[in-house]
């Protein structure tokens, strides 16, 4: 009797240690700190409060918000997809989306070759939240302030603040919009800090921007924009705002519908000269818009305003009905010196640049924002496909 009650418990115990196992799972492997945090593969969602998770391979359902809380860390190995789940336009509180808050980290590992991919079951514009991080550095906006989405707090002092590695990524269908005011990006950059690493990510067809900083110092590299679904219109593909003084190297953005800018830069448009001034730095970039029958109103590749600055160097144009356009008497007075673009080659552009002043006084040959040159290369290729975007990106 005393034999068949231990061999009973004995099974008891090896059948809870195997339910165990099978709900924690070998994806939650940490190489930092544990976390609580279970992943589920078919469920993912969730805070995660300390720690770090890792996503090892395979897929995962995005069923709601993701948000990596102060001291912990989402870390992605390579070829890891993350599908957002479709959502029933009665659950908008649900959308799916990524979020890391201020203290948290993201470290995505793609490689050229095996690329994490974020996408979402429903193959079309505006299916998903994608990427929000909120960091510590200074914004305009006031010493903090609250992100438009995800709600979570951003900007600070701390222009060196690490919110984590991005490497070769790629962002699909993203662009979730609650309403014309509070819309999801691509990857949107609250306030984030040059210590955090952004290099060789693309989003593809997103409904609203596909990058946008928000403030910070965050510096980026290797960032493709396509959009080019036409029953879905995109925003810009590049846009800034708050006082983002960062530096940027090679950006390749396509739109082939009736989208809006290639770059749209403000710096605030409740203090044109609050500060710290949005003040970028971006070599070697290229854009390309929808061409000469384009029907967007807003066919500009540069549409740049309310105080901003920003230098750019070997500018590849093409498609526009504008090259430049430059408004309001702050950044109007910056042209020349701080807000510059040198080593300019349009191709198939209408009218190369334009001001207007504050109180709407218009100059359509404003020359003094850039300088030409025949053979600049842009991000890479001319208005061609940049080299090294082969192998991870999709859709180019």
């Amino acid at each position: 009797m005393k034999k068949t009650i231990s061999t009973i418990f004995g099974l008891a115990a090896l059948s809870l240690a195997t339910l165990t196992t099978s709900c924690s799972s070998d994806d939650n492997k940490n190489d930092g700190p544990k976390s609580d945090f279970v992943v589920v593969r078919d469920n993912l969602q969730g805070e995660i409060n300390s720690g770090e998770v890792v996503l090892e391979s395979g897929t995962y359902k995005l069923t709601g918000k993701l948000v990596v809380k102060n001291t912990a860390k989402l870390t992605i190995r390579p070829g890891v997809i993350i599908e957002a789940t479709a959502l029933p336009s009665d659950q908008l509180a649900a959308v799916r989306y990524i979020a890391v808050a201020q203290g948290g980290q993201i470290d995505v590992q793609g490689t050229a070759t095996s690329p994490v991919i974020m996408t979402s079951e429903t193959k079309k514009p505006a299916a998903w939240g994608g990427l929000v991080i909120c960091g510590k550095a200074p914004i305009n906006k006031g010493a903090s302030a609250s992100a438009e989405v995800s709600e979570l707090t951003y900007g600070g002092t701390d222009a060196n603040d690490n919110s984590g590695s991005i490497k070769y990524l790629r962002i699909e269908y993203p662009g979730f919009s609650y309403s014309s005011d509070k819309e999801f990006n691509g990857v949107s950059f609250f306030g984030v800090g040059k210590g955090t690493v952004v290099d060789y990510v693309q989003v593809y067809e997103s409904s609203d921007d596909g990058f946008e900083w928000f403030g910070g110092t965050v510096n980026a590299n290797h960032l493709v924009v396509s959009n080019k679904d036409a029953t879905a219109v995109g925003d810009d593909l590049f846009d800034w705002t708050e006082g983002w003084n960062g530096t940027g190297e090679n950006f390749y953005g396509i739109r082939t519908n009736a989208g809006n800018r290639g770059i749209e830069a403000d710096n605030n448009s409740n203090n044109h000269l609050a500060t710290p001034i949005s003040f970028p730095t971006i070599k070697n970039l290229t854009l390309i818009g929808a061409g000469v029958n384009d029907t967007s109103a807003e066919s500009q590749a540069f549409k740049l305003r309310v105080g901003t600055k920003g230098k750019f160097d070997n500018v590849v144009l093409k498609g526009w009905k504008t090259g430049f356009d430059v408004q309001h008497d702050e950044s109007i007075g910056y042209a020349g010196t701080d807000l510059m673009a040198t080593n300019v080659k349009f191709e198939e552009v209408t009218l190369k640049s334009k001001s207007t002043t504050t109180a709407g006084v218009a100059n359509n040959d404003f020359t003094k924002v850039y300088t030409e040159s025949t053979t600049a290369t842009g991000a890479g290729n001319g208005s061609g496909v940049p080299t090294w975007t082969a192998g991870w990106t999709k859709g180019l």
